[in-house]
């Protein structure tokens, strides 16, 4: 991350610059809730609850989400903080959802195969565990395809090159 904000997308300013979508934007912190939820407490419940239950598979399958979903918002929080340029700030949410998608496919055939074995546990915890993890694909397919790449990152680049051509002129 610190060699591309230093060699490909330099910081064009010393103050640091506005969020995209600004501060006070009611629907995008609502979508932001949402997924923090759908994407994080829920998730961590449910590891809670199979380590009470003894559900290793389930535990094993939804953990590389849960640890993708914190380690961005930490890297979010350092780019935010750390000066770095937008497009930088832009890459972390698109690399960490690329890569969260495939571990969400796992979690989905883990949760499938669960069923297709003999499932010696709770057969609410099965249709829990298969819920959350096709409610957490489409969320983030969703959050990649339909928000990040076409509507975010544009934007984002749109700001950065306007300003690179304010500093040049």
């Amino acid at each position: 991350m610190l060699f591309i904000s230093k060699v490909a997308f330099p910081s064009l300013s010393p103050t640091p610059e506005p969020p995209v979508f600004g501060h006070n934007n009611k629907i995008l912190s609502l979508y932001v809730s949402l997924a923090a939820l759908v994407g994080l407490f829920l998730p961590i419940a449910y590891i809670f609850e199979g380590i009470l239950t003894g559900d290793k598979e389930g535990i094993k399958a939804a953990s590389p989400h849960v640890f993708l979903l914190g380690s961005q918002v930490f890297l979010e929080g350092v780019s935010v903080h750390g000066d770095f340029s937008l497009p930088v700030r832009v890459f972390v949410p698109v690399l960490y959802n690329s890569r969260r998608i495939f571990t969400l496919v796992e979690w989905l055939r883990t949760e499938i195969r669960k069923g297709d074995e003999d499932f010696g546990g709770i057969v609410r915890r099965l249709h829990v565990g298969r819920g959350l993890a096709i409610i957490n694909l489409v969320l983030w397919c969703y959050n990649l395809f339909g928000f990040l790449l076409p509507v975010y990152l544009p934007r984002a680049f749109k700001r950065y090159y306007s300003e690179h051509h304010k500093v040049k002129d």
